[in-house]
């Protein structure tokens, strides 16, 4: 049985062609990393009286994964690493499986660090 990832990713000041180009970079980062089926999530159409496109639907991939830990582990650490170099810009990460979401953006490490376990424990073959 496999398992999908939605990932969404934001930049604080960062129109939706932005956020679209740090998707493809995690994108990247995901395939170098062993992960095969990484894609951008369609963004949908645009919400009623909107003007098309925005960075709420931008930034999105999904992920195809086995149940594995490994492979969890690996997208919520690629995740990660996004999230520490934006440097001083607030950077938001969502990671969802069945409903279940795992948001990064303020947490300290150690916070993190207990949050990815319980997260990874719960999506993960016995």
């Amino acid at each position: 049985m496999t398992s999908a990832v939605r990932v969404q990713l934001g930049e604080d000041g960062a129109d939706a062609e932005r956020v679209e180009q740090l998707a493809g970079y995690l994108r990247g980062e995901l395939i170098d990393r062993g992960i095969a089926d990484v894609q951008a999530l369609p963004a949908g159409p645009p919400p009623p009286g909107s003007r098309g496109l925005d960075a709420v639907t931008a930034g999105g991939l999904l992920v195809t994964l086995g149940k594995s830990a490994e492979g969890l582990r690996s997208v919520v650490t690629a995740a990660r690493e996004w999230l520490s170099r934006g440097g001083r810009v607030k950077r938001t990460v969502r990671l969802e499986i069945d409903g279940d979401v795992l948001e990064l953006t303020e947490a300290t490490l150690t916070a993190q660090d207990k949050l990815v376990d319980l997260f990874v424990s719960r999506h993960s073959a016995p």
